[in-house]
């Protein structure tokens, strides 16, 4: 084994604290890599005309909106009305669907013979039992005594009907992943059905409609102009970043769950400028936003102002996309306030002078009870729970005959190669092997030992532990025994592979953040950011498990005559997911998995395609064992391995040894 010998790129990397930092540096360079590709490709109008209609799709299936949900009737009503100088205050309700409420308040002059512009106005989080509307009142109320009608819309969080943003963020529903689910898609699409009222009201001029709003609901504002066009003027403020200039910031931890979409397509949010072109944009932000720091804004300026400039022949204006920011933090500035007015004003007026210049006296005129929509919260009401149905699961159907299921097994492998794995690498990776300095204590009594460290992808070293036989042929088998965070406390624990060793070659292997601890605030990060990069933790651990039996067969040089991969809990659940991509796996062995994706592991956008019964179907005819007690309802898998006529593939067994059936495989 000479070649396992030599020093290559992760030298330094010799502890699992070391790989550790590799692999969150490795997040932070994947993130980077995606945001400079952002647009790069768009060297024509012509050719951003064609890519166009592909990245809005792409966009509204990464905010959970495609297909979007119906469009039932809204039921909007208007629980009461306050009479002020000047203007009215209309008190809104309605349902984007049915069940799930919408409260706001509605802005119109007292008096107007013709149609108005309008600005709808979403919320950023502003914490109030009675909706965040009351806090941004007073941007409602400068609008509507300038000529607007305007809409102040509450959030899903802080509406008066409270739902979940932070799921992720600190609750672990990590199902939220499995669904593609982030609370942006609601967000957005109660924006739409907004839109959908105010082109109801006579008081409206449907093409004269602007959007705006801070933080959440400046992402809210980016989110919907991008894949609304009745949006016609854009002002989003203090929400405009590149995924590359989070991840290196590292800031996911001060970000709500509604700030981001999970980047399946491995785009950038440069392509939400660009989709909003050449309609009028205005950035908003500020210089010591550390949520949204200036590079990560300044990008997205540079890169969507190319896409603007491509519109400039076929516009009346050239100036259609601006930045302006402040010496002010995450907060909604007079300066940027000032600016959204005159922007407005230009775009939905016609008017260069305007009195936004002024700076006047801005307060909160009314108190939250008096602009609250509800007396009592309805009975009927999903918000609670949106997130568990907004995106419809795929529903499993137990195939007729064996041609049915092999056409739905092909469908179902290439779902998963477009909607969960399309990061997979491509390309050919040095393995940079290392061996470690290790003696392997008491186990060189039973098998020769090497303990190593390759690289599962550029950059990102994963350790195993390799135990051979000392007598071994073409006819030992391998075991890869992959392990869990939290596994083993001690460098050589392996008796539960002592029935095992000196019978057949083992691989011990440690995927991505199995060997360092880490606390659940640090998951969290990290499990975002991944989404950032199209994947989570779990999807880069199948992947690690692939690496393992490349790195056993091309770079060990080692030629079982089975391949066998053991896992407990979600690990035996990733190792399925290895064997449908990795064809030399022959047998996985599975004690205590989950039963669904709704309770882990977490695999970006996978309920929208399957569950584990259809994926243990699809490693059929292959031999899949059991060990323990089988907790899950396999008829469906059972049922696919008689259509192959191989039920007995399909086991269950006492023991790790047992389902190894090591008494084949005696010690020589």
């Amino acid at each position: 084994m000479a070649m396992l010998s030599s020093a290559g790129p992760i030298d330094a990397r010799n502890d699992a604290a070391g790989r550790y930092q590799a692999f969150i540096q490795f997040l932070k360079t994947t993130a980077a890599d995606i945001s400079s590709q952002s647009l790069l490709d768009i060297q024509s109008l012509e050719q951003w005309q064609q890519q166009r209609p592909v990245l809005r799709r792409e966009l509204l299936y990464m905010l959970g909106l495609d297909p979007l949900p119906a469009r039932t009737l809204l039921g909007a009503q208007i629980a009461d009305v306050l009479q002020r100088p000047g203007y009215r205050v209309e008190k809104l309700v309605f349902q984007s669907i049915p069940g799930l409420y919408v409260t706001g308040n509605l802005y119109l002059p007292r008096e107007s013979a013709a149609a108005l512009p309008a600005i709808l106005y979403v919320c950023g989080h502003s914490p109030h039992p009675l909706g965040a509307k009351q806090d941004y009142q007073d941007r409602a109320a400068w609008f509507v005594e300038h000529g607007y009608v305007c809409l102040v819309l509450d959030t899903l969080e802080f509406g008066e009907v409270a739902g979940i943003h932070h799921g992720i963020h600190d609750l672990n529903m990590w199902n939220w992943l499995s669904l593609g689910y982030a609370p942006a898609g609601v967000e957005v699409w109660n924006a739409m059905r907004a839109l959908d009222y105010l082109e109801t009201r006579r008081e409206v001029d449907r093409k004269r409609i602007g959007m705006t709003g801070i933080s959440g609901g400046g992402a809210t504002t980016w989110f919907t102009a991008a894949v609304d066009e009745r949006v016609a003027v854009v002002a989003p403020v203090c929400s405009t970043y590149t995924f590359g200039s989070q991840a290196a910031h590292w800031v996911a931890a001060g970000q709500c769950d509604c700030i981001y979409f999970h980047n399946t397509y491995l785009r950038d949010f440069p392509i939400i400028a660009a989709l909003i072109a050449p309609r009028p944009l205005l950035i908003c932000s500020g210089k010591k936003d550390a949520d949204f720091p200036p590079d990560g804004y300044h990008e997205v300026f540079r890169r969507a102002e190319r896409i603007y400039d491509l519109y400039a022949g076929a516009t009346a204006d050239s100036d259609r996309i601006k930045e302006v920011d402040d010496d002010v933090g995450h907060e909604d500035a007079p300066l940027l306030r000032r600016e959204t007015r005159l922007w407005m004003d230009r775009w939905l007026k016609n008017q260069s002078d305007s009195l936004a210049a002024e700076p006047g006296e801005e307060t909160r005129r009314e108190t939250p009870e008096s602009l609250a929509c509800l007396r009592e919260l309805p009975p009927d009401a999903i918000n609670y729970r949106i997130h568990d149905s907004f995106i419809p699961a795929a529903r499993l159907r137990i195939p007729t005959s064996l041609p049915v299921w092999r056409e739905r097994r092909q469908v179902l492998l290439d779902e998963l190669k477009d909607k969960v794995f399309r990061w997979f690498p491509a390309g050919k990776i040095p393995f940079g092997t290392r061996v470690l300095p290790n003696d392997g204590g008491w186990a060189v009594t039973y098998a020769d030992y090497t303990d190593v460290v390759f690289e599962s992808e550029m950059q990102t070293p994963i350790r195993a532990q390799l135990l051979r036989p000392r007598d071994r042929s073409s006819e030992t088998p391998l075991l890869i025994y992959v392990k869990r965070p939290g596994d083993s406390i001690y460098p050589f624990d392996f008796d539960e592979l002592l029935p095992v060793l000196g019978r057949y070659t083992v691989l011990v292997l440690n995927p991505r953040l199995t060997e360092h601890p880490v606390s659940a605030a640090e998951y969290a990060e990290i499990e975002r950011t991944a989404s950032w990069t199209g994947r989570t933790v779990a999807a880069m651990q199948v992947w690690d498990i692939i690496r393992a039996v490349q790195w056993v067969t091309e770079e060990a040089r080692i030629s079982p005559s089975s391949i066998s991969v053991y896992g407990k809990g979600d690990m035996g659940i990733l190792a399925l997911y290895a064997g449908l991509f990795e064809e030399r796996i022959g047998r996985i062995i599975l004690k205590d998995p989950p039963v669904s994706h709704w309770r882990g592991p977490a695999l970006l956008n996978v309920l929208r395609v399957t569950d584990m019964p259809e994926v243990a179907a699809a490693f059929a005819p292959h031999e899949i064992v059991f060990v323990g007690e089988v907790a899950a309802d396999i008829a469906f898998t059972r049922r696919v391995y008689e259509l192959y006529g191989h039920p007995d593939q399909m086991k269950c067994a006492a023991s790790l040894p047992e389902a190894m059936e090591v008494w084949n495989y005696p010690l020589r």
